[in-house]
């Protein structure tokens, strides 16, 4: 496969930018306005498993090892002229071995352990045990296939086929919010037919993305494609790296939750995950960028185009600080009147407002940590984000499981959002002076707070302006105005449009900033 031209690559990265964006808006409102609804159709105790069956998903990323995340560089360099498609068919079939294998595996241990999770560890106090034994065999089902299905969403990602996938992750997101609601009606809320129905959705989701992956890395009909272990050996040394940093970041970020499903009864669980699925949206841009502008600046790595990959890192810097941060800064600053506007719970809303806001807090600073790591990435080497995921854990885990078990939900928001914002404030320097020496203040004043200064003095006014007895719709109209306006702010401070033309931010020659 022959590399794109430079202009239809700047061409690819936008579109793809916008269409995860969509996708990712997409998939984080519908997940918003479904939870009110499942609150309503189902239990609070049948709403925890629920949030149990996202702590799943999330904790079965320790068994990925950072496979899927080598498949999508090897399929990106693959794409921009590296290798050849057979040695690459060769390396994905061992890769599917491995998938297959485990993920069988472990939907036979999801089943095995569901009578003692049911029994021991979650906190039922009304669903009948056989209900919840069941739901959880069938969650397990689904989190395996989900799990195998992330090899070829890497390959399909790494190609950069990231339009087509966003629009097949926008259809399978439907399904399984939107499209259980019949089956809650028809089975009178059940949980069985909730987890059941998206065990379903998980197989067909599975069959389409391995079909499509497969036909962008064809095989070459001379030579038989067998697993080549021994192509292995070069791979797994990247995904090393990337497995340690899987297992910090599924520790850090999921620590409090499990600690939290055990300790708190299921139906208060249920409420503090939508809280924190509230908090998520903090993070929706982040998500829909690193999917874009990893494998190209892979590519630009790979090409030796270092001042471009400096350019595109700090545009879409100044794209996140615009789109995504305002958004944040809402969660923050109006976490009671989101919370009331989403719900129509003044009770939840009160309860839980400070919990949204020191997680969307938490969840803003990450946003901003994750881009050294792009550098890293690309780079192929991870050994500093190892070293620094490892100093994090060791800090962050030991306060969250004492939080958590002290002071409850309460404490671990604290600790979430004082943890994240000393290691973006500490870490984030060393790792520019080693892959990008002079870039850190420009980055950090002219890309970050400069956009971000207004926003923060607008978001304060507004939590000041909106009475606490505001309406419903009052509300939901105050917070959309002032994120509305916080976006305009940002946007116009930054100059975005007009710097996202310029020119290399540093010239490839000097290596520096002018």
């Amino acid at each position: 496969m022959s590399p794109k031209p430079p202009d239809s690559r700047g061409a690819t990265f936008k579109l793809n930018v916008a269409a995860n964006y969509a996708s990712q808006a997409y998939a984080g409102l519908i997940g918003l306005v479904m939870v009110p609804v499942y609150l309503r159709l189902m239990s609070g105790e049948a709403y925890g498993l629920v949030g149990f069956f996202a702590l799943l998903q999330a904790w079965a990323q320790l068994l990925d090892l950072g496979l899927s995340a080598t498949v999508a560089r090897e399929a990106a360099r693959h794409a921009g002229g590296a290798g050849d498609s057979h040695g690459f068919r060769c390396l994905l079939r061992v890769f599917e071995w491995m998938f297959w294998f485990t993920g069988a595996l472990l939907a036979v241990l999801f089943a095995l352990g569901a009578e003692a999770v049911a029994n021991s560890w979650l906190n039922v106090r009304a669903l009948p045990a056989q209900d919840v034994r069941a739901a959880l065999q069938a969650m397990g089902l689904a989190v395996a296939l989900r799990w195998i299905a992330g090899l070829y969403r890497g390959v399909i990602m790494g190609m950069e086929r990231q339009v087509w996938l966003n629009v097949f992750n926008a259809a399978v997101v439907s399904l399984r919010f939107v499209g259980v609601l019949p089956v809650l009606w028809w089975m009178d809320a059940s949980v069985i037919g909730f987890f059941v129905f998206q065990a379903v959705v998980s197989v067909a989701e599975l069959a389409v993305l391995t079909i499509t992956a497969l036909r962008l890395a064809p095989a070459d009909r001379s030579r038989p494609v067998r697993p080549d272990w021994p192509v292995l050996g070069p791979a797994l040394r990247f995904s090393a790296g990337i497995a340690f940093a899987t297992i910090v970041w599924v520790v850090v970020t999921q620590a409090d939750k499990l600690v939290l499903s055990a300790t708190m009864p299921l139906a208060e669980y249920g409420y503090f995950t939508a809280a924190v699925t509230a908090a998520s949206a903090a993070s929706l841009l982040s998500a829909a960028v690193s999917q874009a502008i990893l494998p190209r600046l892979t590519q630009l790595a790979a090409s030796g185009q270092e001042g471009e990959i400096t350019a595109l890192y700090r545009r879409t810097t100044r794209l996140v600080m615009v789109f995504g941060m305002p958004p944040a800064l809402g969660l923050v600053f109006l976490a009671e009147p989101v919370l009331w506007a989403w719900t129509g719970d003044r009770s939840f809303a009160r309860d839980y407002a400070a919990v949204l806001a020191l997680y969307a807090a938490g969840n803003g600073f990450l946003t901003l940590t994750v881009f050294p790591y792009y550098l890293q990435y690309a780079r192929g080497d991870l050994r500093l984000h190892v070293w620094g995921n490892a100093l994090f854990a060791a800090v962050l885990v030991p306060a969250i499981l004492y939080a958590a078990t002290v002071h409850g939900a309460m404490g671990t928001a604290w600790v979430w959002a004082g943890a994240n914002a000393a290691f973006f404030l500490l870490w984030t320097p060393i790792v520019h002076r080693r892959f990008a020496p002079g870039v850190h203040e420009a980055w950090l004043v002219q890309d970050i707070l400069r956009p971000i200064a207004l926003p923060l003095a607008m978001g304060a006014a507004a939590a000041w302006a909106i009475p606490p007895d505001a309406g419903r719709m009052a509300a939901a109209t105050a917070v959309a105005l002032a994120c509305s306006l916080m976006c305009g702010a940002a946007g116009a401070v930054s100059g975005m449009g007009r710097r996202l033309e310029s020119p290399p931010l540093y010239s490839q020659d000097e290596g520096r900033l002018p």
